[in-house]
């Protein structure tokens, strides 16, 4: 199953999703939890590319009172990058000192090598000596793997030197059987406002959701129809699937959403990539979930977008009709139209191509 909430009250709705997740059935009071967010750069999380400190702090707070109290804070940025300034202009130095959870800079741990489907890779320990490993991707694309979510986040578990080797192997399926290396306790996305293009942010789009789940594969190719492709567009997905790491996504699995009434208003502002694309859509009272949706799938087209005026998406439509496109539930009374709340942005892709 794939658990959302939306709202944006960060640490609330993470913790949230948890409650209403099933975490519970996998995890133990007992447990040695460590907690892998992706800060791949220092930055503020609002321009796409890293963990929303509010995100790792809602989880804490679930944790807490489930009654774990051995948690820490483990990650190693991007090559050339220094972890502790991600740390500390990412908010994690304030988050540790506030809950008391220490941060440890993978970038400094020993290392252990092993192997999988052809591949020997150096692991650092402490993404290993763990009972329960939470991981805290960002949902964004990424130039390279078109998307960067649950399984490619745990490349920030291994030295830098395994990082660059990684590239020359063409990266994919490495990533692949990394994951079958460090097992993954659960996973919680955050999709608050990740980068439509590049891994390094700078190009946000606000969608103001946390996505979570036990299984990283379904989570992963569940994210990647949200930002515009299938799992086989993909192929660490579909290398993952092939030696086992999980199972992909079909529409037979159970999403179950909270605080669907509660989606919050876009705010244009915050998503500087949609200001390019803005002469194509005619918004009245959308969702940043459902609007989101709708610039990934016109950035995946180039921008080459052929219609009969404008594409119509919001509340503000609910209960008109005419010719012409409507996106989302809102917006059905439109001759074309793409249900969903939000709806996916690969099937906005199709009906516009």
């Amino acid at each position: 199953m794939i658990y959302i909430s939306y709202g944006s009250d960060i640490a609330k709705i993470t913790y949230d999703t948890l409650v209403m997740s099933d975490i519970s059935k996998y995890l133990s009071a007992d447990y040695n939890v460590a907690l892998k967010p992706n800060l791949v750069v220092p930055g503020p999380a609002s321009n796409g590319a890293v963990t929303h400190p509010e995100v790792a702090e809602g989880v804490i707070l679930y944790l807490r009172e489930f009654g774990v109290k051995n948690i820490r804070i483990i990650e190693s940025s991007w090559v050339g990058d220094s972890t502790k300034r991600a740390f500390k202009y990412c908010g994690y130095e304030e988050l540790s000192r506030k809950h008391n959870v220490p941060l440890i800079d993978l970038k400094s741990d020993d290392v252990r090598k092993l192997s999988h489907s052809g591949y020997e890779i150096a692991v650092c320990k402490q993404s290993l000596d763990t009972d329960f490993l939470i991981n805290l991707p960002v949902l964004k694309a990424h130039c390279q793997t078109r998307l960067t979510c649950c399984l490619k986040n745990l490349k920030g578990c291994i030295p830098d030197s395994e990082k660059r080797r990684f590239h020359t192997l063409g990266i994919h399926k490495p990533v692949a059987a990394l994951n079958m290396l460090i097992k993954t306790g659960y996973c919680v996305v955050d999709g608050i406002c990740g980068d439509l293009t590049f891994e390094e942010g700078g190009n946000p789009v606000t969608a103001n959701r946390i996505i979570a789940g036990r299984d990283p594969l379904m989570i992963d190719s569940y994210c990647a129809e949200l930002i515009g492709y299938m799992p086989h567009d993909v192929q660490y997905l579909s290398f993952g699937e092939k030696i086992g790491v999980g199972k992909l996504y079909t529409p037979d699995v159970e999403v179950i959403e909270q605080g669907t009434e509660n989606k919050p208003k876009i705010n244009v502002s915050a998503m500087p990539a949609a200001n390019r694309y803005r002469n194509f859509i005619d918004e009245d009272s959308a969702c940043s979930a459902c609007y989101s949706t709708l610039i990934h799938a016109i950035h995946r087209l180039h921008g080459r977008v052929k219609t009969d005026g404008k594409i119509h998406i919001g509340q503000g439509f609910v209960g008109k009709s005419g010719n012409g496109v409507g996106v989302g539930v809102c917006a059905k009374g439109f001759s074309k139209n793409v249900p969903g709340c939000p709806p996916k942005a690969t099937d906005i892709i199709e009906m516009l191509r």
